[in-house]
């Protein structure tokens, strides 16, 4: 019989807490074996020391230390890292790449309540749900004839997915069901691509001026910094919804402030810049903006997935088998 795989978590405890109770702890048996209970909150302790001395794959989350030459140094039998969460650029250096070991990330289990959370906002952007309800509580009267536009409804509306991620890829699959024409606009999305997903292809520029809800899914980079800049804010039609669970640096937001002020079109924002807006933000005030405080990722019971998924390579990586999810160092170009 195969021995256990030696591993260890390595997160900030609360988030240990949260995603790996002692419940998920023990799915790990028999294929994996944890060295120590705890999770490692850093490397330099003399116990770290001691891990990273005999450690195989370590099980990381939100809240783990950088690891760096002086870590992997530390961790001679270290072959794999697995992430129970979604990006890997806060914790991982290039090193850990640069040395072979194997690095798998839970983005594809994460991606799933952000796709959904997108696709209930699409819906109820389109219907108008939130403007009616505003004004039914505000004015406790409400008329479908005078109070609804026309244009009200799902039906042959044009959604826009800036960036088919793994997010917005899963957003797509989740729009497939409703009546609703879809169009991505993403640089590395080739047209073989988009056939096979059954979008529409288009330019930045012209999904911003066409589309009826425009959706951000592409990742924090320097290049993406301000991607809806005010030029292109300028271009939303009147009508339209901007719809934000990327990162709040892809768009000016002083710049979509000025216009949602204007009242023509609508937002709803999951993240901004900074996260949550200073006390006294126009954002606050004005009837056209749906905010939530970065909500639409893995919470509550959401968090059991991406320990399923991070278990699930775990024991893969202990019987000798390539990860399902695995990063590469070509992909940290492009993704957040």
């Amino acid at each position: 019989m195969t021995p256990p795989v030696r591993a260890a978590l390595a997160m900030a405890p609360g988030v240990a807490a949260k995603i790996f109770p002692a419940s998920e702890r023990a799915r790990l048996a028999p294929e994996v074996e944890l060295l120590v209970s705890p999770p490692l909150e850093a490397f330099d302790s003399a116990q770290a020391r001691a891990v990273l001395a005999d450690v195989e794959v370590l099980i990381t989350s939100w809240g783990c230390a950088e690891i760096d030459e002086e870590v992997l140094d530390a961790a001679p039998a270290l072959r794999a890292i697995v992430h129970a969460g979604g990006s890997v650029k806060q914790h991982l250096t290039d090193a850990v790449w640069r040395r072979g070991i194997v690095v798998s990330s839970a983005t594809t289990a994460n991606a799933v309540p952000v796709a959904e959370y997108t696709l209930a906002m699409i819906l109820l952007a389109n219907k108008r749900v939130l403007d009616s309800s505003r004004l039914l509580t505000r004015t406790h009267r409400f008329d479908l004839d005078a109070d609804l536009e026309a244009d009200t409804g799902n039906y042959g509306k044009r959604v826009g997915l800036v960036g088919a991620s793994t997010i917005g890829r899963r957003v797509i699959e989740l729009l497939r069901p409703f009546d609703l024409e879809i169009e991505v606009a993403d640089p590395f999305l080739t047209a073989a691509e988009a056939v096979a997903l059954g979008v529409k292809r288009s330019e930045l520029d012209e999904l911003i001026a066409s589309s009826d809800v425009i959706s951000l899914h592409a990742p924090a980079l320097s290049q993406t910094h301000h991607l809806i800049d005010r030029r292109r804010i300028g271009l939303i039609k009147p009508g339209a919804t901007l719809i934000n669970t990327a990162r709040g640096s892809l768009v000016d937001q002083r710049a979509l402030t000025d216009r949602l002020a204007t009242g023509d079109i609508y937002a709803i924002l999951d993240v901004t810049d900074p996260w949550i807006p200073a006390p006294g933000d126009r954002l606050y005030d004005l009837p056209n903006v749906f905010l939530t405080p970065h909500i639409a990722g893995s919470l509550g019971t959401e968090l059991q997935r991406l320990a399923a998924t991070a278990i699930a390579e775990a024991k893969r990586i202990g019987a000798c088998l390539p990860p399902r999810h695995p990063i590469v160092i070509d992909d940290l170009t492009r993704i957040a």
